[in-house]
């Protein structure tokens, strides 16, 4: 795992989800505080910018009137309707602030469903910085986490997804997808398993440098 050609992925940390007052927070809390993902978050973003890796933000976001939805959705992208969430220019739509995006991180534009491929340049930004494994972390565990895995593994990446970095709805629901889904289509990975490969992979290269030397 080169940390250049990896991508830590981060899927709608926003105040509607991640914060005390955001439309969604309530629903997500328990397993956010079961998982302790905001600081694990926090901790492998710090460390993989330094290591050399790419950090990436993927936000969703809907125009007021949330036009871009049809007239009569169903299911989740309903309830984003029905419940006005992440409205572009809103405080919810916002990234929390403990992962306010560096100068040197990228953040994707046009993420307005499910799988953060499908309406954006998420893949074109990748394979520009030649990015081979992805990270994933974020909202839902068993929702846009898992849409956005499915389609990194079908495009080729090599996929990780991080164990304590999800939250969903339910525990049963955040469980039910890391034992059954995320082995299909990813390494599942605590982050500090993934902190310590791409550590590992800092010190071998450093070492080999320095035995050539």
């Amino acid at each position: 795992m080169n940390p250049s050609s990896t991508a830590v992925v981060l899927i709608e940390f926003q105040n509607d989800f991640t914060t005390p007052g955001g439309k969604l927070h309530g629903a997500v809390q328990d397993v956010m505080q079961s998982t302790g993902m905001l600081d694990n978050t926090k901790e492998t973003v710090e460390r993989a910018r330094a290591a050399g890796a790419t950090i990436v933000h993927l936000p969703i976001q809907f125009a007021p009137g949330f036009r871009e939805i049809s007239e009569l959705p169903y299911g989740i992208l309903k309830g984003c309707k029905d419940g006005e969430t992440f409205e572009k220019g809103s405080w919810g739509a916002e990234i929390v602030d403990t992962l306010k995006p560096k100068p040197e991180d990228i953040v994707v534009e046009g993420k307005r469903g499910l799988d953060g491929f499908a309406t954006t340049n998420l893949d074109f930004i990748l394979r520009n910085r030649k990015i081979e494994t992805v990270a994933l972390a974020g909202f839902l565990t068993n929702c846009c986490v898992e849409s956005t895995m499915r389609t990194a593994y079908e495009l080729g990446y090599d996929v990780v997804t991080l164990k304590d970095c999800a939250a969903t709805v339910s525990q049963t629901a955040h469980e039910n997808a890391l034992e059954h889904d995320f082995p299909m289509f990813s390494h599942p990975m605590t982050h500090d398993e993934f902190l310590t490969k791409l550590a590992g992979t800092k010190s071998e290269k450093k070492a080999a440098q320095t035995a050539v030397g």
